[in-house]
């Protein structure tokens, strides 16, 4: 196996007095999708700031490609996209800034993109599909082609790690399918993606292993093993065993 891209070990994080992370430890290593399975409240949210450093854990390390999370961000080494709910959608940029600003890591102070840039910003909007939609307000796209942008963005940005929290929720089958390919092909050129999604049926063919997480790692391993009804109900309650016979 590989050197880990994400090495994250032991992660305790809390808010306030609610526990979000208790003793988290997860690697992720090159060209493999990790598919991230909990309930709402399971600390996935949580475990994505944690290892982009957006939230300082009271125990643990990161290790991103060897270095700090902040270092990480410098070098424009992590890619994120987050949750719809996390984003202002009325901020007023377009498609073609949100993916522009993927490239922030590879400018200057003046933040002037090179031809690079423009080039490396033109091709993503191409593979994701939306060049026809660059100038419009971010907002103004469909629940999957908002998702498409973000996806734009890590690719343009040429991110080793690329962390998605729930890129498949609200999305149309289209944008399902395109970011799997999507996903498929960054993994397939050397990307280390952690995926968070509920859709536990489309899993097995997106992911290479998953994890179940409940504050702590549960398990982490093959997709089918770990979606078998008796591993889910360890994070979802005995309900899950008569829901999803065949996850």
């Amino acid at each position: 196996m590989s050197t880990p891209a994400v090495d994250a070990a032991g992660l305790t994080v809390r808010y306030g007095e609610v526990l979000a992370l208790d003793g988290a430890s997860l690697q992720l290593h090159p060209s493999r999708i990790c598919g991230l399975v909990g309930m709402n409240g399971s600390g996935k949210s949580t475990l994505f700031k944690a290892i982009m450093g957006l939230v300082k854990p009271e125990a643990g390390t990161v290790r991103i490609n060897g270095g700090t999370p902040a270092q990480a961000r410098k070098s424009a080494a992590i890619g994120y996209v987050p949750q719809s709910e996390d984003v202002d959608w009325s901020f007023p940029v377009s498609v073609h800034d949100v993916v522009m600003m993927g490239r922030y890591g590879h400018m200057g102070f003046t933040r002037r993109p090179a031809k690079a840039d423009k080039l490396a910003v033109a091709e993503a909007l191409e593979r994701v599909e939306l060049t026809g939609y660059a100038h419009r307000q971010i907002g103004q796209l469909s629940g999957g082609q908002k998702k498409r942008a973000f996806v734009a963005r890590g690719i343009a940005q040429g991110a080793s790690v690329l962390l998605l929290d729930e890129p498949f929720a609200g999305v149309d089958k289209r944008s399902e399918a395109t970011i799997t390919r999507l996903l498929r092909e960054q993994a397939a050129a050397g990307a280390a993606i952690l995926v968070s999604t509920h859709d536990l049926h489309a899993l097995p063919a997106l992911a290479d292993e998953a994890v179940l997480l409940m504050q702590k790692v549960l398990m982490h391993g093959d997709p089918h093993t770990v979606l078998r009804p008796e591993n889910l109900a360890l994070a979802f309650g005995l309900d899950v065993l008569g829901r999803n016979e065949n996850p």
